[in-house]
């Protein structure tokens, strides 16, 4: 479950290439846990299972 905190994927490793995410208002934001002023990408509330759903294919 997401919050207004960021939050590390659970599927993050120990490689050091992680992703954070967390709730805004309206959405959902991701971010490079290494590069945290960096770019985010942010995804409206109907599209995060959808981006996630990708996501999950692509790791099979």
């Amino acid at each position: 479950m997401l919050s207004t905190q960021w939050t590390k994927s659970t599927r993050s490793g120990h490689t050091g290439a992680c992703v954070e995410a967390r709730l805004r208002a309206g959405g959902v934001e991701v971010r490079d846990s290494k590069d945290i002023a960096g770019p985010t990408l942010r995804a409206k509330a109907g599209e995060w299972p959808s981006l996630i759903a990708m996501t999950t294919n692509d790791r099979q």
